[in-house]
């Protein structure tokens, strides 16, 4: 349970906000969304090849300049 502190004379919206950055992170949405549908090892695995190749790409072109 998310429970986010309000100070006295604190603003609704300034809670209200904290309380979103607080639920984004914690990524409830993220994994719901992840659970709605059902992806196979061998997709999963491919895409987690594809991003490490990608990101070396980009570490390489970093080191490089």
């Amino acid at each position: 349970m998310i429970v986010v502190p309000v100070k006295e004379g604190e603003n609704l919206e300034r809670a209200l906000k904290k309380l979103k950055r607080k639920f984004d992170k914690t990524g409830v949405v993220r994994e719901m969304r992840r659970r709605q549908q059902f992806t196979k090892p061998s997709v999963v695995n491919r895409e987690k090849r594809l991003k490490a190749i990608y990101v070396q790409h980009l570490r390489q072109q970093e080191l490089d300049k």
